[in-house]
């Protein structure tokens, strides 16, 4: 299999942390840009215990191989004391450059991640981007599977994907002790999928996982700090109208929600792969955002009276209104919010993105196929480039 160039690009010279799911493919990355520096594997248990016994123990390693100015620590959520020593190393030399890598935000803040504030630049990876892949891309295959490197390169990606859910609850969940009662946890996982592209109830949530509110919005933290789902906040700039004030989440890739997803005779393929496609759409902006020099903010729009535009994209340079639907027929309600939308926000270009092969314009809104979309997306290239427009 052919190695896939990724797009995200770290400053070659800057301290930095690359945080992302497990299975985006930061090692991978790492290995490929700096080849001849020196590496710490966090995943190795017998390095684990020797650093968390002494965190000083960098301090002896690098001053046995000081031919190296790079420096690699891998997964460094699993010993956060050694961030100290990091600090200090950067404080004294001031040529060399250190490489953190990490799954799980939520330890690395809680131990110790500060102490780099303003030294360390901070990326995230996401899994790939249909233009990373380009003709290889299979649109129903990412709805099906995701594009997390580690399912993408698997045989049987259906197996792949059932070990990566069991790999989080062991590894990241009940090893870290991040809960208390596991089961609970995988009930709510399943619970919570049901959110995906939605606004969350959470007294719902709790409700049906049989546990209480608190622990139900801990969970919610959880998942969050661990880079798995993200929240989409509210377009709310100069709003016109009465606008709902919670996020929608969707998890960080389109298979590990279809994994997650229970189906039964009542539950309509269509409507799950809707929310799939909206889903893959979305960590397509993310990665696009995280990669590009300048950022933009991204969310959705939704009124008091429902009337809802998927994702709002704003920025210097750019206003931009994107409804998905996974259909192959465009109809009027598919535009309807993106018609209210340009009621409030004549400035926004618009753009319906659906499941047909062709370009057509549908009373005054542009319909462009989802696939052809994303696989125009580009780091630093405008989105509305994108939809050529």
């Amino acid at each position: 299999m052919r190695e896939i160039t990724r797009f995200i690009r770290p400053n070659s010279r800057a301290n930095f942390f690359l945080f992302g799911p497990r299975g985006t493919g930061k090692s991978t990355l790492i290995k490929s840009l700096y080849r001849d520096s020196l590496w710490i594997d966090f995943l190795n248990p017998k390095t684990v215990r020797l650093y968390e016994a002494r965190p000083e123990t960098l301090y002896d390693f690098l001053e046995a191989n000081q031919d190296s100015k790079q420096i690699v620590i891998d997964e460094v959520q699993n010993v956060p004391a050694v961030l100290s020593v990091v600090h200090d190393l950067i404080e004294q030399h001031k040529d060399w450059q250190f490489i953190l890598t990490g799954s799980n935000a939520r330890k690395i803040k809680r131990c110790g991640a500060d102490l780099l504030a303003g030294r360390a630049l901070n990326y995230i990876m996401h899994p790939f981007m249909a233009s990373e892949l380009g003709a290889e891309f299979n649109l129903q295959q990412a709805l099906n599977f995701g594009l997390l490197p580690i399912i993408y390169n698997s045989v049987d990606k259906d197996l792949a994907l059932q070990a990566y859910i069991t790999l989080y609850l062991d590894a990241e969940i009940k090893m870290e002790g991040l809960t208390r009662n596991i089961g609970d946890f995988s009930r709510f996982l399943e619970a919570i999928s049901f959110s995906h592209g939605d606004v969350v109830n959470v007294s719902n949530i709790a409700r049906e996982c049989g546990v209480n509110r608190k622990t139900t919005e801990s969970y919610i933290n959880i998942l969050e700090d661990l880079l798995l789902i993200h929240k989409l906040p509210v377009f709310t700039k100069k709003a016109k109208r009465e606008l709902i004030n919670n996020s929608k989440i969707y998890f960080f890739d389109a298979g590990i929600y279809n994994a997650l997803r229970p189906r039964g005779v009542l539950d309509q393929p269509e409507e799950i792969n809707g929310f799939g496609l909206e889903g893959l759409v979305l960590q397509h902006l993310l990665a696009w955002r995280d990669y590009s020099e300048t950022k933009s903010q991204i969310s959705f729009w939704r009124t008091r009276s429902k009337v809802e535009v998927d994702f709002i994209i704003y920025g210097d340079n750019e206003f931009l209104a994107l409804e998905v639907k996974n259909t192959k027929n465009v109809n009027l309600n598919d535009i309807k919010g993106l018609k209210t939308f340009l009621e409030d926000y004549p400035m926004a270009k618009t753009a319906l993105l659906y499941r047909g092969k062709e370009r057509i314009m549908y009373k005054g809104i542009l319909c462009i196929p989802v696939e052809e979309f994303l696989l125009n997306i580009y780091p630093n290239k405008l989105l509305s480039e994108a939809l050529g427009v």
